[in-house]
């Protein structure tokens, strides 16, 4: 009976949608055109280069070279297989979700088990610092240091999530010592024992890439689209308009923050704690790509609620430093 009436809520919710997306047409064609403006001008130029350069990398061995130079640091502070520090790495360069692409496709090289993929989704979860030090800092905050603070604070939340989670799902420790040769031969051996040609990498990395940011583009425009419905519907402050923007998709939050009427400390509170929860169109993007996998989302998700806590008392630290 449960698996019936919610069968018959999800119908109803389908209907409404539907009827808003008629009888709202111009709103919701604003929407829709908002989220590709989003897609076009910061998610695509931010992720497509790093999409395409990091399949051509993985290729031609960069996993085995940031694997075995980061292996002892990675061991010791995380307890994890040092293969996940190219994770960590380049997410922290590109920005969520390629955490969740990145992973997966080291998962399914078997350069991580479900459970080290699990583990490093749990603290690689960054914001596009282009991102951050540009449009958050530039757009919504007016202020270069408030955007840096926002930064080490979301940054650096991270991090403890790593050292807190230290002793779950921990690696084969290995003890090796640092070796720059070593790694340096680990490359070479990837890169001459790769059969695919470079025009058939390029190729398919273009059609992967390609791919997962339509993916992303379909789940922003859908959790946009539920935002303006519940815009149209409910007469809310400009706060919780923002709270549930942000909640749904991060972007529509942040705009809707920079609007408050309020002090520049709090909206930078607000702002942090955002990003690092990612919004459930972020959420719903890592979902998708690790759908056909056995990397769990459920610690993930843990660990976004654990990060939102920990970058609120990083960020409230540094900003009672400076005011």
């Amino acid at each position: 009976m449960r698996k019936i009436l919610y069968s018959v809520l999800i119908m109803i919710c389908l209907f409404i949608c539907g009827y808003e997306i008629l009888s709202e047409s111009k709103s919701i064609m604003e929407a829709v055109s908002f989220s590709f403006n989003i897609w076009i001008n910061n998610v695509f130029p931010s992720l497509f280069p790093f999409f395409v350069l990091s399949e051509i990398l993985i290729n031609y061995g960069l996993i085995e070279l940031i694997g075995e130079l980061f292996k002892p640091l990675f061991e010791k502070l995380f307890k994890i297989n040092g293969n996940a520090a190219f994770v960590f790495i380049m997410s922290l360069i590109s920005g969520f979700p390629s955490n969740a692409k990145y992973t997966k496709e080291l998962y399914l090289q078997n350069k991580l088990t479900s459970q080290e993929a699990t583990k490093i989704l749990m603290f690689s979860h960054f914001s596009n610092p282009l991102f951050i030090l540009g449009t958050i800092s530039l757009t919504f905050l007016n202020d270069k240091k408030l955007g840096l603070t926002v930064l080490i604070s979301h940054y650096l939340s991270n991090i403890f999530i790593g050292l807190i989670f230290r002793n779950y799902n921990t690696s084969k420790i290995t003890n090796d010592k640092f070796s720059f040769k070593k790694a340096i031969m680990q490359m070479h051996y990837k890169r001459i024992n790769n059969n695919k040609r470079f025009g058939a990498i390029i190729t398919n990395s273009l059609f992967n890439s390609i791919n997962t940011l339509l993916l992303i583009l379909g789940v922003i425009t859908t959790f946009l689209i539920i935002t303006t419905i519940i815009d149209n519907n409910f007469h809310l402050s400009l706060l919780n308009k923002a709270l549930i923007s942000g909640f749904l998709e991060m972007t529509q939050g942040l705009k809707h923050i920079s609007l408050l009427n309020t002090n520049n400390i709090f909206k930078t509170i607000l702002i942090t704690a955002i990003i690092s929860f990612g919004g459930l169109s972020v959420h719903t993007q890592i979902l998708s790509i690790i759908s056909d996998t056995d990397i769990k989302y459920k610690p993930f998700l843990l660990a976004r609620f654990l990060h939102v806590i920990i970058s609120i008392i990083i960020c409230f630290f540094i900003l009672s430093m400076k005011f």
